[in-house]
């Protein structure tokens, strides 16, 4: 029997032996995790979407590693990656109680099919990815590489372009990476 996609995030997380990770698998459960969508309209803008990009990019990540390190390397980013891959977009719950994402209803009371989603105009955001640190920190401690490989998983297309350059790691790389190949190729159809 297949293992479900939420069966796949819990078991590496847990399997990560981080110390919080159980109680930040029950907070990712009470914001909505589980049941978000990853986007307004593009990638993976469905209930239940950001567990399946999250799931996604943990599967490109862990392809492209294991391919591309040396099996020692790999061997010692593995925990790293779990994390960052599965965790990257935790900030796309929202917060303070809100969601980042509603429903997008057009005039006509009709949810839109051609963008399902929109920003909650309530929610007074940061980007994103800064949220996921703040989230997931209330729980976790996390690795300064890990830090930067979250904050930095939108590469030159988010909001620290100019700061990677010249500082990119492996992690990163591998995290960026296998993001954009989940959300542009894997789940944009």
């Amino acid at each position: 029997m297949a293992k479900s996609n939420l069966d796949i995030f819990k078991h590496y997380l847990i399997n990560t032996k981080r110390e919080g990770i159980e109680d930040l698998l029950e907070y990712l459960d009470e914001i909505g995790f589980y049941k978000s969508p990853s986007s307004t309209q593009y990638h993976a803008a469905y209930e239940g979407g950001l567990l399946d990009h999250s799931v996604n990019v943990f599967i490109c990540a862990d392809k492209l590693a294991s391919r591309l390190l040396t099996p020692t390397q790999y061997k010692e980013i593995f925990s790293s990656l779990v994390i960052c891959s599965l965790l990257h977009d935790v900030g796309k719950c929202g917060q303070f109680g809100k969601s980042l994402y509603v429903e997008n209803i057009l005039k006509s009371g009709e949810k839109s099919e051609k963008k399902p989603y929109e920003i909650n105009k309530d929610l007074k955001t940061l980007p994103h990815e800064i949220v996921s640190l703040i989230e997931i920190a209330k729980f976790i401690d996390l690795t300064e590489e890990e830090q930067r490989a979250i904050a930095w998983h939108n590469g030159l297309y988010g909001q620290f372009k100019y700061d990677i350059q010249g500082k990119e790691t492996i992690l990163y790389m591998i995290i960026h990476w296998a993001d954009m190949w989940a959300s542009r190729v894997m789940e944009n159809k």
